[in-house]
Order: structure tokens, then C-alpha cells, then sequence
């Protein structure tokens, strides 16, 4: 018998274009003779179930279930393409581990974690894995510009803490210009974190439970056109994405060692993607994404590729996962 799988997409930030490409894409290449799909958008004015002929059915809020031709439609299992929040915070694992619903993604409080940058890095530090210089701010604080530049120096990354896809990011190469960079920021979150400039190839390194076993797929080098991997160099072609890094194989041992100690360190499941930049040789952290890009253009998926990996395997394996 099929199984009835929801492909959530869409979400309330300004990710959900783009999470709405990847939601499309993971219905595209899951397989029709062995499970139900259903593309299910995720917005801030409407939860619905979009049809084959393009009609919008609301989803139940009460048991996300969705009603058609007198028929209750159960979920089996939730693939999770939502980018940002609910899907990438921990409020939609949190709503359909209460549901008991199975899902793709990692569960709510992993989500919730590495969602919020600040959090994050300060959990893992202790574990020895190494980070930027970095200092705090939330919306409303008095803001020293003399005491960040101290800290942190120039040039310094101005970051919304709770965002993605390189919204609220700034790179700042002078003191006059790190207000503007804040203000910027404070339009995504309310919570910004200001990193020290690190001088080094960055790599982004994708993690994934496959078959039972936590794999770490072939690394990517990052290139930008841009002076950083902003929007503009992830969505719009000013970057080059190298599969695999053009980098040494002690290098390439140390970031596959990091990344494999993250996800674990993390009691983490299904996708992550997790962002370093080498220093003397040593990978630092910048951050960890649990609900990656999922084109095909899309990092992860590249990786899989590398590896051997269909998009068609690479979905069915999450939702093997998630269901196991």
C-alpha cells in the first residue's frame, strides 16, 4: 500500500521562495509508484494542500490532516522543505512530534539550536570545535561601536542571529559603516552577532544519516565573485560551488572530522549543511543548516551527486529515515 507523504514548503520568512523551488523539487523526484505526494504550502495566511489542477485545500490545524471528496487524508510521513521559520526553528518539529507524525527533518530541539547562530556556536565550543571571534547584540542595546571593533576588529560579518539564505549579512571594513550594517541586520531579527573576518578558503560540508549510518559527503569549495557568499553569489550565479574542494587531503580529513563531531555532538537526523572557513589549516565553524537548499543546483544535492546519490535515493532514504 502507498504511503501518503506531505511535502511542506513555503514558511513565513524571506527564505520562502526559495523554499518553495526545493519543496517542488522534492515532489518531482519522489517516486509515484510508492508513495501518495502531496505539496503542501506553509504561509503566513494560509495552510493548504495545492491539488494537481492548482485548487488550494486547507490543511486541519488540529491534526494536520487534509480533507478531499469526502475522504480524511492521513500523513504518513512529512518531508520538511521548509527554509527558516516554522520548519527550520523547531515549531513544526515540535508540532508534529506532538502529533506523532513522522518527519525528514532533525527534531525540535536540535532545530531550535542551530537555528539561533549565537546558541549554537556557544554549544559546541566546549566540544573543541573552533568559531569566530564574536560579540552580541540584541535589538534595543546601547551599541558601542568602539567596544565591537575591539573585539571582534575589522573587517568584521554583521549577522541576523535567526535568518538564512544570507539575509541580514553585511561585511563591514570600517567603523563608519557598522551602524548601517546593524540597522541592516535588525530588519530580519531581533538578536545580531558580529564575527571577526576569517582569511581562509570556505567549504561548505553536508552531513546526512544514509542507510543507517552518518555520512559526510564529498565537501564543496566555495568561490564568491562578491566580496562574500551573500544572496546574490548563492542564488544568482556569482559564486563558484567546486565539488569536490580543491584542498589538501589533511584538510579535507580534519573539516570531514569536524563536520561527522557536529552532527553527532548534536544528536542530530537528517540533513545538515554545515559552513567553514580554514585558518592556518584548521576549519572554523560559521554555521549549521538543517533544512538545506534541495535543487538540484542546490549544494547538497551536488554533494549527494558526488557521492553517488540521486535525488530520487536521496529523499527516499530521508523518508526511510524518518519512518524507521
Amino acid at each position: 500500500m502507498k504511503k501518503n507523504i506531505g511535502v511542506v514548503m513555503g514558511g513565513y520568512s524571506s527564505e520562502y521562495q526559495i523554499s518553495l523551488k526545493s519543496g517542488q523539487v522534492v515532489c518531482n523526484h519522489l517516486d509515484t509508484e510508492k508513495y501518495n505526494i502531496y505539496p503542501l504550502h506553509i504561509l503566513k495566511d494560509k495552510w493548504v494542500y495545492i491539488t494537481d489542477d492548482k485548487k488550494e485545500i486547507p490543511i486541519n490545524k488540529g491534526n494536520f490532516t487534509v480533507t478531499q471528496n469526502n475522504k480524511t487524508i492521513e500523513f504518513d510521513c512529512i518531508f520538511n522543505a521548509i527554509h527558516g521559520t516554522p520548519g527550520e526553528d523547531g515549531y513544526l518539529q515540535g508540532y508534529l512530534e506532538l502529533l506523532e507524525i513522522p518527519h525528514t527533518s532533525c527534531p525540535m530541539y536540535q532545530a531550535g539550536l542551530t537555528f539561533n547562530k549565537r546558541d549554537c556556536l556557544a554549544a559546541l565550543k566546549p566540544f573543541g570545535i573552533k568559531c569566530a571571534t564574536s560579540f552580541y547584540l540584541n535589538k534595543g542595546q546601547d551599541i558601542n561601536v568602539q567596544a565591537i571593533v575591539e573585539k571582534v576588529g575589522l573587517p568584521c560579518f554583521v549577522k541576523a542571529n535567526k535568518a538564512g539564505s544570507s539575509f541580514g549579512v553585511s561585511k563591514v571594513n570600517e567603523k563608519e559603516a557598522l551602524l548601517p550594517a546593524i540597522e541592516n541586520s535588525f530588519k530580519e531579527d531581533d538578536e545580531i552577532i558580529i564575527e571577526s573576518f576569517l582569511d581562509g578558503v570556505e567549504v561548505s560540508v553536508g552531513v546526512i544519516t544514509y542507510k543507517g549510518n552518518v555520512t559526510v559527503l564529498p565537501i564543496t569549495e566555495i568561490v564568491s565573485e562578491n566580496d562574500f557568499f551573500d544572496y546574490e553569489a548563492k542564488y544568482q550565479g556569482k559564486s563558484q560551488e567546486i565539488t569536490p574542494a580543491r584542498i589538501s587531503d589533511e584538510m579535507t580529513q580534519k573539516v570531514i572530522h569536524t563536520a561527522k563531531k557536529v552532527y553527532e555532538t548534536l544528536k542530530m537526523k537528517g540533513f545538515s549543511r554545515s559552513e567553514y572557513i580554514f585558518v592556518d589549516g584548521e576549519p572554523y565553524l560559521l554555521e549549521v543548516n538543517t533544512i538545506p537548499g534541495m535543487t538540484a543546483e542546490s549544494i547538497l544535492p551536488q554533494q549527494a551527486a558526488k557521492a553517488g546519490i540521486s535525488l530520487n535515493d536521496l529523499f527516499d532514504n530521508a523518508i526511510e529515515e524518518a519512518i524507521k
